[in-house]
Formats: structure tokens, sequence, C-alpha cells
């Protein structure tokens, strides 16, 4: 799960390719289905976060909750197929990360600590007091910094197709594969790395969908971000106490030696793959993910 080189083209599947790039998440896909209607109903509400708003929706009442977490150039949309998990069973939060979606776009740096710190903004603007948090690709480093600063809120932390340990090589392999987000040839390396992310059997509406919203972040903002997932005091080995549960596209990205990792750190850990999908599993085949979402959720006995 190492960058053996920057990616160049459309190399760049999940970060080496999936460390990267399936640790980045995607944003929403208008028209996928009539599941995220409840979603798409719900009024828009704003968390106030060191002088700027995060967007945020809210499904359900109660001061415990089910919180989704994007990734990398994307929104809270790209849950609209979980809202069947999770509607009329316990209360549910999605958020727009700041920079992403409906939230504000200020010039600060995008690190997983400030997107940790925005997550808190929001549930305490929702008056949740603990939570289950789902993170997706870039999503799962910001639940675990989540996690490390706010432990006492946190109920279970769910990964999804995302890291907890480095995806990225050494220095120098870091430095560039993070410099080719600033360069003039965003757009192309975008619409690459979004190809290699999907299985060969993936939709191609939805792939076309996923292009654009990623595609429609400012580079400043992606850009920043990526250096945030870069920095290695996020990837400390310091071991996770609350019940995870991680669901993992089958491939490459993910060998016997990361799993063994995480069952070191996480030693209650359910670590569950879903074969024939690609980064987007919870998009491509929605009905296998949420049966395991929604039995991990059970034994949490957080839902009805």
């Amino acid at each position: 799960m190492t960058i053996g080189s920057p990616v160049s083209g459309a190399t760049g599947s999940c970060v080496a390719p999936l460390a990267l790039g399936a640790m980045l998440l995607t944003g929403a896909a208008p028209g996928l289905s009539a599941q995220g209607a409840a979603l798409d109903r719900a009024p828009s509400r704003f968390a106030p976060y060191n002088g700027i708003r995060v967007h945020y929706k809210s499904l359900g009442l109660g001061a415990t909750a089910v919180v989704f977490v994007h990734g990398w150039n994307c929104d809270l949309s790209f849950w609209r197929e979980q809202v069947p998990a999770v509607d009329g069973r316990v209360r549910a939060i999605f958020l727009d990360l700041p920079g992403f979606g409906r939230s504000d776009r200020p010039e600060v740096a995008y690190s997983m600590d400030y997107f940790a710190g925005a997550v808190d903004a929001v549930l305490r603007a929702a008056g949740v007091e603990h939570a289950v948090l789902v993170g997706h690709s870039m999503g799962t480093p910001v639940i675990r910094q989540y996690y490390r600063r706010f432990r006492p809120r946190v109920l279970a932390l769910v990964a999804v197709d995302g890291a907890l340990r480095s995806p990225f090589g050494d220095t120098a392999q870091t430095a560039r594969f993070v410099a080719q987000w600033d360069g003039a040839d965003y757009a192309q390396r975008m619409s690459g790395m979004v190809d290699a992310l999907f299985s060969g059997s993936a939709d191609t509406a939805l792939r076309a969908s996923v292009r654009r919203q990623m595609a429609a972040t400012p580079q400043r903002i992606a850009a920043s971000a990526m250096r945030g997932m870069a920095d290695p005091s996020i990837w400390r080995d310091d071991p996770i106490e609350v019940p995870l549960l991680a669901v993992m596209a089958e491939g490459r990205n993910w060998p016997p030696e990361y799993v063994a990792y995480v069952k070191r750190i996480a030693p209650g850990v359910r670590y569950e793959t879903m074969s024939g999908v690609g980064h987007f599993l919870m998009l491509e085949r929605p009905a296998e993910f949420n049966s395991l979402l929604d039995e991990f959720l059970r034994g949490q006995r957080v839902i009805r």
C-alpha cells in the first residue's frame, strides 16, 4: 500500500493506485436512483466553524447519529444510496467538508485535522453527542483524526475503501506525487484517476457523473487536501480501541500485509472485502454494502 512511483496520466488509481485515489472519494451522482430522495428533501443546515459555514443535512432525531464523511473532491450526495440503510432507523448526518459541496471555501490549509474540527462543529450544531463515523477514501483519515481528538464522542468507526496506514512512499516520492496536483494538467490527471478507480463493469453514467463532480473542485482545494493527506503526522500507529468495520474493494491495493496491519492496530476489527467492485463500492453495489453496514450498526445497537 505504498506509492511505488508518482502517478502519471491515468496511473493513479486509489493511492498508488488506491492508496491515494482510493483514499480520495468523490462526489455524488445526481439521478443515480430514487434511493436518496429523503436526502434531497432534507433542508440544508450550516454549522459555524472558524469563521466559515459547514453545510450538512440531518435525517431523523436523537443525540446519537451515524455520520457520513465523504472523500477527496466530493460532497455529501455521494452517500445517497446509503439513505435506505439509516432513514427512519437512526439519526443520520451527511456533511460537506469545508472546500466541497455547499460548504464555504476559505483560503486555508485543508488538513485532516482541519476537516476533523469541521466534523465536530457539525455534530455540535446538530446536537449530536455520540456518533458512529463512516468515512470513504479520504474520509477515513478524517474520521480517524476525529477519533484521536474527540474520543469520548465516538462509538465506532467504519472505513470504506480508505487507508489507515500511509499509502505514500518515501519523502521524495510523496513530494512528487503531491506536486502533480498543482500542475497545469490537473484536469487530465483527474480524469485518468477517476477511470482507474472504477471496476470494468461499472456503469458508464456513474463513471461520467463522478468524473464531472470531482473535476468541479477548485484545484487549489484539491491540491491542498492532497498535501493534507500526505502529512506524515496523521499516519501514526496508535491503536483504535472502538469497534471498527473496514469494507474494502478486493485487489492489490490492500494486500495481506495491510490487512494484518489493520488487525494489529484494531484487534477487534471486522474486515470485509467486496469483489468485482472499484473504489466506489457503495455506489456500484449499494445493496451489498448496505447489508454489511446494517449488520455492523445492529451490533453496535444504534439502529432499530
